[in-house]
């Protein structure tokens, strides 16, 4: 397949029809200088059918099983060749003039790998979303959070993160990315499936000298939850076991050996209170999780980068200001 644009949007899809009805059209107005791709993660649903019918300039991949997030997009980008991929999630509105600040920061610096945009919430679009918000960091045990959002606690938007800043991660909802780091780094790591696989690249990328950008000058509105429900237990699962593994991969010593034993006596407090507050699917989650986590400890020690940052928690400072 010849590269004509250097942007390719790439949409993964499962069973998520409803979703390409409502959002595919902004992303079909609004991207003119990209070429947009649907990989489908063999759907059962009529998501092909209703392509072909209504999106014939829609290039549709169909993978041959449900790879997840992580796989599902490995494979799919295989197909793809263009300067620069946008990971985007389905239930995802852009808006007019999203893509141009992105890949003007590109061209601007060769350092950056990945950017993502301000990401609001679809259904209440004064506030932030879930999902990234103004910008992924890490708090020092490990933590991912993000400006705009602390646990569950999300903030307006009053223009305080419309700058261009320095990140640790890029959210998966709405994820640029060099395709020559993207594969330099061999992809996400798809014994994730789903769930943090964007913030273990990231990680990645920055162990190997790269930048993780935001820039506020691009919005898009996400829905969130359109996959997983926010209480999913499953989702419990996959976020602690993928938060244990990607410590592992990516920690320097001594900190790892530390960091990670603390982590699971926290896992342990933080099961009995998800047992209470949303019973006990979430308890055994928490401990289906650590399993998960040592089954897969063998296969991730191998996957150690020769060089880790010290500084991995930067910016930890905004977790304890936001509580002052």
């Amino acid at each position: 397949m010849e590269m004509s644009k250097k942007l390719a949007v790439a949409i993964l899809n499962w069973n998520g029809k409803n979703w390409l009805e409502k959002f595919l059209p902004s992303v079909v107005q609004f991207s003119k200088n990209a070429d947009i791709y649907v990989i489908d993660n063999l759907s059962t649903d009529d998501s092909i059918a209703y392509l072909q019918t209504h999106f014939p300039s829609v290039q549709i991949i169909k993978n041959n099983q449900n790879f997840g997030f992580a796989g599902g997009y490995n494979e799919g980008l295989k197909q793809i060749k263009a300067e620069y991929y946008c990971l985007l999630n389905s239930d995802v509105e852009v808006t007019e003039n999203w893509i141009e600040p992105v890949l003007e920061l590109f061209e601007k610096n060769s350092e950056i790998s990945a950017i993502q945009p301000k990401i609001l919430s679809f259904n209440n679009k004064k506030f932030f979303e879930f999902a990234g918000a103004g910008g992924g960091l890490i708090d020092n045990l490990g933590y991912p959070y993000c400006r705009g959002r602390v646990f569950d606690d999300l903030e307006e938007d009053k223009g305080q993160y419309d700058d261009e800043t320095e990140i640790f991660w890029a959210s998966g909802c709405c994820f640029f990315i060099r395709s020559k780091d993207f594969w330099e780094q061999k992809g996400f790591d798809e014994r994730f499936f789903a769930h943090q696989e964007e913030i273990d690249l990231c990680w990645r990328l920055i162990n190997s000298g790269k930048k993780i950008f935001y820039t506020g000058k691009s919005t898009v509105y996400h829905v969130g939850g359109g996959t997983l429900n926010k209480q999913s237990a499953q989702k419990t699962y996959l976020n602690i076991r993928n938060n244990l593994s990607m410590m592992l991969k990516n920690l320097p010593f001594p900190t790892l050996i530390w960091l990670i034993f603390f982590r699971l006596c926290l896992d342990g407090i933080a099961g009995i209170y998800f047992g209470f507050k949303h019973g006990f699917p979430h308890l055994w989650a928490v401990a289906r999780a650590h399993f998960g986590f040592y089954a897969q400890l063998p296969g991730t020690w191998k996957l150690r980068q020769k060089h880790q940052k010290e500084d991995f928690y930067q910016s930890k400072w905004l977790i304890f200001k936001h509580f002052l």
